[in-house]
């Protein structure tokens, strides 16, 4: 599988940043939020935040890192809110019967739809956006030893659903 690499983001007016990068910032969403509309809610709530701090956030370098973050943020807001996940503790009907109709990749989406929030968004940075662990650290606002214990344990998790289901291979 290839990742797209995103090219560097050139920091200039707040107009042009977020012209240039929103699609990208709603994939990212997505993959935390595993909805649509959640997804854009917190695309143009993270935005709308980091308007009147625009000059200050692009001084330093880090837009893309601060939006992030505030999108995790506010995911993992969101899920204490509400005191539980919006996906049921079932995997949508899936099935070890790939011939039923599920990808390898919807099954591991929907197994990462189990994990809590900053697990989710460590596994999604550094398998879909391809980071490194201090990137991550960056972006959740952790150590990075705390950034490697995420995936660590996501992934300790997900192999434990995987061999729970018997889907193993």
């Amino acid at each position: 599988m290839t990742l797209v690499q995103e090219a560097p983001v050139t920091v200039g007016r707040f107009e042009d940043y977020v012209a240039t990068r929103s699609v990208a910032l709603q994939r990212f969403a997505y993959l935390i939020a595993r909805n649509a509309e959640d997804a854009r809610d917190l695309v143009q709530d993270a935005l709308l935040g980091l308007y009147p701090r625009w000059a200050r956030v692009s001084a330093g370098g880090g837009v893309d890192a601060y939006v992030k973050r505030s999108i995790v943020n506010a995911s993992i807001s969101r899920w204490r809110r509400t005191g539980r996940e919006q996906v049921s503790d079932e995997l949508h009907a899936v099935t070890p019967d790939h011939a039923a109709g599920v990808t390898d990749a919807e099954l591991a989406w929907q197994l990462c739809e189990s994990l809590p929030p900053l697990q989710r968004a460590a596994v999604a940075l550094r398998f879909y956006d391809d980071l490194e662990y201090a990137e991550i650290a960056a972006i959740l606002g952790c150590p990075e030893a705390t950034a490697r214990s995420h995936v660590h344990r996501a992934l300790t998790r997900l192999r434990t659903r995987l061999i729970e289901d018997g889907t193993d291979d």
